[in-house]
């Protein structure tokens, strides 16, 4: 197997966290009874100190090595925010449109992926990160991550909606019911949306249940406790901060 194609086999291992015995019995085509061994006898490395847990949960970004042996480098994690200009599509390629990755000059770029999409016509805040475990962590409804949006409609939107949102909305064709979210009513036709979910459309889906309103604009401008800096201009993207990359869930 060559450097390359060793490479490949090892990326393929860690779609989800991995257990190390089991890491090193594949790597090495090996039993995990001697992969324990190895484990036992100390002679694992796991990011620069010894292991002999075999039940040790590893990633992609860990670095192994076995006798001075690396079977495998720590890839580095990256974690961006961009603020996505309206007309740009919330994907890593497309054939026709421009997506976010063409805004992003980061040397890592090809890794990256989407932690929550936006509309192609709406603005506002979207995460980027090679590390699927943290992306998942933002994106899953379970974890109950707020993500808060500023909207402008086509019409008065009546005092009533904010009890609407607060009960939810009842999406026959697809079985469900959309989980409380809050409404801010701050002008005639503009308000504050908080929600804890992101179904497709969901925003726009709620405000045309409300007789038909439509949005002019949608932004979104805070995930959890990342919020969009002002001095971020649409187009532009930077690197998380660490206190950004540990509480995101935060408000």
């Amino acid at each position: 197997m060559t450097q390359v194609d060793c490479q490949h086999h090892i990326n393929s291992l860690f779609r989800h966290l991995l257990r190390l015995d089991h890491f090193i019995a594949k790597t090495l085509a090996i039993s995990e009874r001697d992969a324990r061994l190895r484990l036992i006898e100390k002679k694992v490395i796991v990011d620069g100190k010894i292991s002999t847990d075999h039940e040790q949960k590893i990633s992609r970004f860990s670095e192994i090595e076995i006798r001075g042996r690396v079977l495998q480098y720590a890839v580095q994690r990256h974690y961006l925010m961009l603020h996505k200009p309206v007309g740009i599509l919330s994907a890593t390629r497309d054939p026709i449109h421009r997506t976010v990755l063409d805004l992003i000059d980061c040397p890592a770029k090809e890794t990256l992926h989407l932690a929550g999409r936006l509309d192609r016509s709406s603005s506002g805040l979207v995460l980027l990160t090679n590390d699927g475990h943290w992306s998942e962590s933002l994106t899953d409804p379970e974890e109950k991550v707020s993500k808060h949006y500023l909207v402008e409609t086509d019409r008065q939107i009546p005092g009533s909606a904010v009890e609407r949102f607060r009960k939810g909305f009842a999406f026959q064709t697809e079985g469900i019911v959309t989980r409380p979210a809050t409404l801010e009513i701050h002008a005639p036709r503009r308000a504050c949306v908080t929600l804890e979910e992101g179904r497709y459309h969901q925003i726009k889906r709620m405000f045309h249940r409300l007789d038909g309103i439509r949005l002019i604009s949608l932004h979104r401008d805070r995930i959890g406790g990342i919020r969009l800096p002002e001095d971020l201009k649409p187009g532009q993207w930077r690197s998380l901060t660490e206190k950004e990359i540990q509480s995101p869930r935060s408000l």
